[in-house]
């Protein structure tokens, strides 16, 4: 049996998790939401994290391409919004336009891997 599919499902369906929760603390950056919020954006940044580099691993991909490290630099700017969120929630307009430019990046290193 093959594992690599369901380490893409995983991927995808914490991207899902992370991208909203993370544009709903743009919308939403009450405190009240915070700490669930946090909680959640950090499992699924966590297993966006284990589950990309399992597929790395698994296809013996190098970490040292190019587009593996502007992918992870993406997930780590990504993973780091929704607190900023909470901490600059006048800049929500800003970060929600980098936290877009971010996944465009992220999705055409996947799709392209111009490196």
């Amino acid at each position: 049996m093959e594992r690599i599919p369901y380490y893409q499902l995983l991927h995808i369906l914490s991207l899902i998790v992370l991208t909203a929760h993370t544009f709903m603390a743009f919308a939403n950056p009450a405190s009240e939401n915070r700490q669930r919020t946090m909680m959640i954006t950090g499992i699924a940044a966590l297993l966006m994290f284990v589950s990309g580099f399992a597929m790395l691993s698994l296809n013996k991909i190098p970490f040292a391409t190019g587009w593996v490290i502007v992918k992870f630099f993406c997930w780590l700017g990504f993973a780091s919004l929704a607190g900023m969120a909470y901490r600059k929630p006048e800049r929500r307009d800003l970060l929600s336009k980098a936290g877009l430019g971010l996944l465009a990046v992220a999705i055409f290193m996947v799709y392209f891997r111009p490196f």
